[in-house]
Formats: structure tokens, sequence, C-alpha cells
């Protein structure tokens, strides 16, 4: 039975493994998300957008050119008396009117208030590609959250086929043992029930690897069709200056650059509302054709006229009721709220970066315990499976020594992504995610 369940055991772990063809490095993964995640695509359709809204097209400083025609047709009966007495009636009298211009208005000057509403719109499109760094940002470290834990997975899955091949090894050497007569059966009893266990956390450990991939490949946009591996090898930039990078947090953070440019934006609200006290001035002009066709009764039968037409016109809004003095004071508690709110990001930005800093150096030291821990945790299973192969030491004694090897590499791997994360995080915070080779 137990042969049985470890041939199932490996047709599982082969089917999860077997068909790992394509390696997907981290500067891969940034490619394809870049190029292929949902949140993103999104973010650069929203620059887009705001790209177009500042077009010369949308800024109100070209003139409109409209065109109109018609055409109107009556059918009359007249009937006429003249001073004589004399009476004439006209039946059926027909007569047309026919219309076509050509319209253009154009505002000279209306209190600067377009030249304003140009420039936050420029604003505007500065602010969403700031809004799609920090979709980007907070996609790219989700991208590496996710990519670090299918790495840490797969390691996992590493030390975890190693145990289960080290309890096959004892349970082979236990049922010699057992027949020789140096063991009971307790002892082959203990093998059995130790290479289930490995044998469940192998199956496990192998679906969610499975899962996490999907994961990834959902951050990836899908765009990974092939069943793939990812690298396991993590570099730390260990030459960090803290009071550098919280300058370049204070200066470039991505949420701190779209505080200043909301400012800016509120103060040319503030314009705009002023430019409202001042008057409109526009040129307006008109090219038309005009064609009377009248009845028998009229005294000319065909007016026709064509010609231009312009002028100017001043428009000055001298009192409306205190709309505009109530939109200018909001937009000055606006801006007012805005600076507010800046400093409060900024006392945020700083203790984030603090936290993150002091996160970074914990789990970093961590890291490197760890490794140490590694060693004396290998040292001390190498001297144990000796002095279990001579028989000096029991299967539970054996055991413990294995599980506290295992704990040490799977707390270690723990630890080694954890403080990669923390270290980008830093990064983000710094301003520095996108410019720094990972």
């Amino acid at each position: 039975m137990n042969r049985r369940f470890c041939t199932i055991v490996s047709f599982i772990i082969t089917g999860f493994g077997i068909y790992a063809q394509e390696l997907i490095t981290v500067e891969k993964a940034v490619e394809l998300a870049l190029e292929h995640n949902y949140g993103i695509k999104v973010a650069n359709s929203l620059v887009e957008v705001a790209e177009n809204n500042t077009s010369i097209l949308n800024s109100d400083y070209l003139p409109t050119v409209t065109g109109n025609a018609g055409a109107t047709y009556n059918l009359d009966n007249t009937e006429a008396v003249f001073a004589n007495g004399e009476v004439t009636n006209l039946n059926n009298a027909e007569s047309s009117r026919y219309n076509a211009s050509v319209n253009l208005n154009y505002v000279l000057f209306d209190g600067l208030g377009r030249r304003y509403n140009y420039k936050s719109l420029k604003e505007q499109y500065q602010l969403t590609e700031l809004e799609a760094r920090e979709t980007i940002e907070t996609t790219l470290l989700q991208l590496f959250s996710v990519y670090y834990s299918v790495a840490q997975l797969y390691e996992n899955k590493k030390v975890l086929t190693q145990t289960l091949n080290i309890s096959n090894d004892r349970l082979k050497r236990s049922k010699y043992q057992f027949e020789y007569g140096q063991v009971t059966k307790l002892d082959v009893l203990n093998a059995e029930v130790d290479i289930n266990n490995d044998s469940i956390n192998l199956i496990n450990i192998s679906q969610e690897l499975n899962n996490a991939k999907r994961d990834l490949n959902l951050v990836l946009g899908n765009s990974v069709l092939k069943v793939f591996d990812v690298e396991t090898e993590v570099n730390f930039a260990m030459l960090f200056n803290k009071e550098e990078l919280l300058q370049k947090a204070i200066a470039q953070n991505v949420i701190l650059q779209q505080a200043d440019k909301n400012i800016l934006i509120n103060q040319y609200e503030l314009k705009t509302g002023k430019s409202e006290y001042l008057p409109t001035i526009g040129l307006t002009g008109s090219y038309g054709w005009n064609e009377n066709n009248n009845n028998a009764a009229a005294f000319l039968a065909v007016l026709t006229n064509t010609g231009f037409s312009g002028g100017v016109n001043l428009t000055w809004n001298l009192f409306d009721g205190g709309r505009t003095l109530t939109r200018v004071k909001n937009a000055r508690v606006n801006l007012q709220i805005q600076e507010i709110q800046k400093e409060q990001l900024l006392a945020t930005v700083k203790r984030d970066f603090e936290n993150a800093w002091d996160d970074y150096q914990n789990k970093l030291t961590v890291f490197k315990i760890q490794e140490e821990n590694i060693i004396t945790s290998q040292n001390n299973f190498d001297r144990t499976s000796e002095k279990f192969k001579l028989g000096q030491v029991n299967s539970i004694e054996f055991r413990q020594a294995q599980l506290n090897f295992i704990n040490a590499e799977l707390s270690r791997n723990q630890a080694k992504y954890q403080a990669k994360i923390a270290e980008l995080e830093v990064l983000r915070l710094s301003g520095e995610l996108l410019n720094t080779q990972i």
C-alpha cells in the first residue's frame, strides 16, 4: 500500500514540474507586466485621454464656424381691395424663400479664463502621468511580491523533495534492518508515517506553487502561455544611504508630486474664477445668401441678397447675484486644503520611509542570521545521519535533526524574499523603484 502511495505521489509531483520549459526572469516579468498588465493598460489609456485634452482643439482659443441653411414655401389665396372699390382675387399664389450663411464667432478676450483653463489642462495631463506612474509602481511591487512568492515556493518544493528522498532512503534502511533484526517494527512504522507526511507536504506545496504561478500570470496580463519557472537568485543593493534616500523620497515620491500638481491646479482654478470679474470681447462675422420668390401680388417678383457682415461685441457681467464671488472664495479655501494635505502627506511619507527602512534592515539581519543557522543545521543533520547509519541514534532523533534542518531551510527562504520585498518598498517610497536595477 505504501509503495502504491509513493508511486501516486511521484506521478503527481512529476506532473506539476515536468513541463517547465520557459524561465521568466525578473527583467522579463517586468517587461511583460508593463506591456500586458490590465491596470497599467487602463492607466496608459487615461494618460492618452488627458493628452488629448491638452490639444489646442480643446483650448477655446480657436474660433467656431457654423453653417445655416433654410427654405420656406407658401401657397396663398389673396384678396386685394383698391381705393376705388375694385376687388382683385389671387388664388393659389406661390412664393418661396431660401437662405444660406456661414457664421464665425471668436472670443478675443475673456478675462484670461481660457488661458488658465489651458494651463490647468496641461497640469491635469502631468497629474494623470503621475497617477499612471503610481499605478505602475504599485503593480510592479505586487509583481515582485508574487514573483518572489513563486520563487520561495519553488525553493521550498526542492527542500521538501529532498526531504522525501531522504525519508525514502530511511524507509528502505529500516526495512533492511528489520529483516536482520537490528530494529523493531516500530522503526519501520515511524519511517512510513514520516514518508507519508513528507509526501502530503510535497503535494500541498506543489499545488501552492501552481496557484502562485497562476497569480503571477494574472499580474502579467495572462501573457505567458506556457508552463514556466522563475529565478530564485536574489541580489541585494547593499550601498543604500538612508539620508540620501530620504531626500529623494521628499523630492521624488509620486504621492507628494501629485499633491504639488493638485496645488498648482487649484491655483489656476482660483485665477479662472477671478477672470469672470472681467469683460468678454468677441468678434462675429457672417457671409449669407437670401432669395425670395414672391407671388404675383408683390411688387418685386424675385429678390436676392448676398454679402458679408461683421461686428464686435462686449459682454460684462456686472453682478451675477454673488455666484462668482462665492466660487472664488471656495477656490481659495480648496487651495488651502490642498496645502494642508500636502503637509500631512509629507509627514506620512517620512514616517513610512522610516518604518520601511527599519523593516528592511531588520529583515536583512534576520536573513543573514538564517544563513548562518543553515550551516549549523546542516552540520547537525550530517552528523546525526552518520550516527543513525551506525546505529548510535534512533529514528526519532534522526527525524528531529531532519525537521530542524528543513525548518532552517524554509525559514532562510522566507527571510530572503521578505528582505527583498522590504528593500523594494524602500525604493518605492523614495521614488527610485523605476530607476534601480532590481
